[in-house]
Formats: structure tokens, sequence, C-alpha cells
């Protein structure tokens, strides 16, 4: 095991399994970059406090900068016998200065460095996030636009229900993603992130020490003073925040896997799936399997269970800093790293769908799609009860389905056995795709925008 940064207290060497069990710097590795962020910021406080000179301070920080060129360049391959990723770093930098890496740890505390390391993590990667939910919204308005003015069926029940654009359709997705995004907004602009907290009870360093040199405009940004030292190393609640905002995002791109993988069944055939994200079958040469999609739909189990992980080990725990909370990592790098492959793969498989335009225009001549509007047209032009509009339509669906009958063909003798005032000429200008959408004046029809395509 690498040098810990604690242990004189100690008369026995920990025991090996436990040692073993209890180490993180297999998954908080991903947290080095922001580490040294935070080391950076503290060497700076520790010279404006006059503990360290402008020297030993400007040595230690040359010495950090070139583990960050490491870590930046992709060449930072961490000690998997230390304890920790701050460990990690605290023996690099003894390394490469070994009477100066004993004072880097001044006055400061791991359950400071934590929280610091995940927050401003978190900020990096709700940037990302930002950027491929963005791609992926605009293939969805880019696809709306593409069938602009294509009829599609909308579904109740997973039955037939009335006549839609697909415009309408896909840009209902595009009004979540949205959502989706606004949220992680909201968690930006509601993320502060502090230093200073020490173990739990703050540091003798003053507060305005922190604030005078930040390096990472990141952090500039987001860096506010200290409210409360004991709420800050013992709250994870921006975790839970930003897990349950993926939650939310992973549900839609779930239930649009699940659209997808249905319209475009054997059953439906109203979509062509683009070939480059579907797999085929070792036994049966003739299929064409939507593996992406339903990869994305397996997925979200994992996305909630994350959730679920989080706020379990959370709900029972005292103030302040518990090692339960090192199991906070893990859920966070996997949520995270799964939405953003899924949104990068969305947005090129969404521009690669086409509409079987055939096929939907025989769905379209179902006339159980236009029994709404016939009911409505008894209301609207002859002023009949709706409750009574709704029965003799419903009476009218039924006879034909048992009798074989198209509704538009029958005698107006027919007709009127169902009520009186319905007759063919009126209903084959309702039935039918244009009027069925052209009728609907409710929807404002607006297609939504992301401003300036980035998180602010």
């Amino acid at each position: 095991m690498a040098k810990k940064l604690w242990g004189a207290r100690f008369k026995k060497d920990t025991d090996k399994d436990f040692e073993e069990f209890s180490k993180s710097i297999q998954y908080d590795y991903k947290l080095a970059q922001y580490d040294i962020y935070h080391s950076i910021i503290h060497v700076n406080a520790l010279v404006d406090s006059s503990i360290l000179t402008k020297d030993e301070g400007s040595r230690l920080i040359s010495v950090l900068r070139q583990i960050l060129r490491e870590i930046e360049e992709g060449e930072f391959k961490p000690d998997l016998e230390c304890e920790d990723i701050h460990s990690d770093i605290q023996n690099r930098v003894e390394k490469k200065a070994p009477k100066l890496a004993a004072k880097l740890h001044t006055l400061r505390s791991r359950n400071d460095q934590i929280v610091f390391d995940e927050k401003v993590y978190c900020l990096n990667e709700v940037e990302e996030l930002g950027k491929l939910l963005t791609h992926t919204f605009d293939a969805i308005i880019g696809k709306a636009s593409q069938y602009e003015k294509n009829f599609f069926l909308g579904y109740t029940h997973t039955r037939r229900a009335q006549v839609i654009f697909f415009n309408d359709y896909i840009l209902a997705y595009a009004h979540m993603f949205k959502r989706d995004y606004r949220r992680l907004q909201c968690f930006i602009e509601n993320l502060g992130v502090s230093i200073g907290s020490g173990a739990l009870a703050g540091s003798s360093l003053n507060a305005k020490h922190y604030q005078k040199v930040v390096f990472s405009a990141l952090v500039k940004k987001h860096l506010a003073e200290l409210e409360n030292a004991v709420d800050n190393v013992s709250s994870r609640d921006f975790i839970i925040e930003l897990l349950n905002t993926l939650a939310i995002l992973q549900m839609h791109l779930s239930r649009l896997a699940e659209d997808m993988i249905m319209y475009s069944g054997k059953e439906f055939e109203f979509l062509e799936l683009p070939e480059e994200f579907c797999t085929g079958s070792s036994l049966m040469p003739h299929k064409k399997n939507p593996d992406f999609l339903e990869l994305v739909r397996g997925y979200s189990g994992i996305i909630y269970g994350n959730l679920m992980a989080i706020l379990t080990t959370m709900k029972g725990l005292p103030l302040t800093y518990n090692r339960d909370m090192q199991l906070d990592k893990t859920p966070l790098f996997s949520s995270v790293e799964i939405v953003k492959k899924e949104l990068k793969i969305m947005a090129e498989f969404i521009k690669g769908i086409t509409l079987k335009e055939k096929n939907i225009a025989k769905a379209l001549e179902d006339e159980c799609l236009y029994a709404t509007e016939i009911a409505e047209f008894l209301v609207t032009e002859k002023n009949i009860p709706f409750s009574q509009a709704h029965d003799a339509v419903g009476r009218l669906i039924r006879y034909a389905q048992e009798k074989e009958l198209k509704i538009q063909n029958m005698q107006d003798s027919v007709l009127k056995t169902f009520h009186p005032d319905l007759d063919s000429g009126a209903l084959r200008l309702i039935m039918n795709p244009e009027h069925a959408t052209s009728s609907k004046r409710s929807i404002l029809r607006k297609v939504p925008k992301i401003k300036n395509n980035k998180l602010r």
C-alpha cells in the first residue's frame, strides 16, 4: 500500500483485506483534475496567509501544474496502491518536491477536498451533457422540419386514437428534452462551490484567502463563500439532484426508444430505422434488431438504481461526514457516463430515421380514427348534446365493424338510423386527415428552442 495521509496514531497495520475493501482510487481517480484545482487554490490561500512563502507557493503550484498537464494530456495513470486520489496526488507531489510536499495538506481535510472535487466534476459534466442534449434536441427539430406536413397516428392505451401531424408527435420529445435542459441549467445555477470546511468545523484560514486567486474559469464562476462547514462536508443533495435530473432525462430517452422500437416493427411499419444502429441475428438471416434502442431502454434500470442507491445511502447518516459517502461516486460517474453516450448516439440515430409514408397513409384509412370528429360535427354543426353524439357514433362504429362495412360507403338511409343528422356528404368531408388536423385550434404548435445552444 502506498503512503497514507494518516496513520501515526495507530500501532497495528491495517488489515490487508480491509485495506483493499476500503480503497476508492479505482474510481475516484476520475476526480484527479479537480483535486489539483483544489490544491492550487489551497496553496494560494496558504501563501496569502503567510503560511507558505511566495517562492514555496510558486514551486508547489508548478509541480501541481505538471501533474495537471499529465491528466489533461491523458498520460496520468492512477497508482492503484494508493488509498484514494488525494493520497495519490500528495505522493506524486512528494516525489517531485520532497521537502515542500509536507506543507501541501496544511489546514485542510479530505472531507473538504471530496465535496469540492465532486461539485466541480458535476459542473464540468453538466456543461458537456447540455451540449450533447442540444445536439439530440436539434436532431429532433430537424426531423420535425423534414416531415412538417406529414400525417401520423396518435395513440392512447397503445390503440389508435386520432390523426395528428408527425411534426406534433416528434416535437413532443423536443419539449421534454427542453425541460431536461432547463433542469440541467437550474442545477448549474444553484450549485455553489466552497472551500475551507476543514474536516467539519471550518479552517483557521480566513475565507477571503480562498477567493484571491482562482485559475480555473469554471471554478471562478461558481466559487462561493462558505456558509456552513457542517453542511458542506455532510451533504450530497447536489448529487441526488443531478441523478434525479438524469433519471428524468433517461425516462424520456427510454420512451423515445420504445416508440421507435414499436413503430418500426412489422406490426406497425411506420418508421425505418438507420441500419448502422441496428444488429442482426446469428441464426435468423432476416433480422434487423433495434439493439441501440433496447439498450437505452434497459439502462433505465441502472440510472434509476443509481438514484435510489444515493438516496438510500444518505437517508440515515448522522452529521457530518461518514465513510458511507465514499460510495456516492460510482453511481454518479455511472449515470453521467451512460447518459452522455446515449445522447451522443441518439442525435445521429434520429437523423437516420425515415417515415414509411405509404404504410402510414394506409393506416390513416382506418375510419375509427375519425370517430371523434364525427361526434364533434354533430355537436358543433347540429347542436346535438355531446353524450347523444358520442352514443350515436359509438353505435355506428360498432355496426360498421360487425358488418365489415366502410362508413363512407353507407347509404344515408342507413346512417340516419344512428342519428337523423348524419349523411354521407358531410362524413366524406369530415373523415380525412386534413380535416382532422385542421379542426384542432387549441395547439400553438410552437417549435421549442434552446437559446444560444449552451448552459448559462
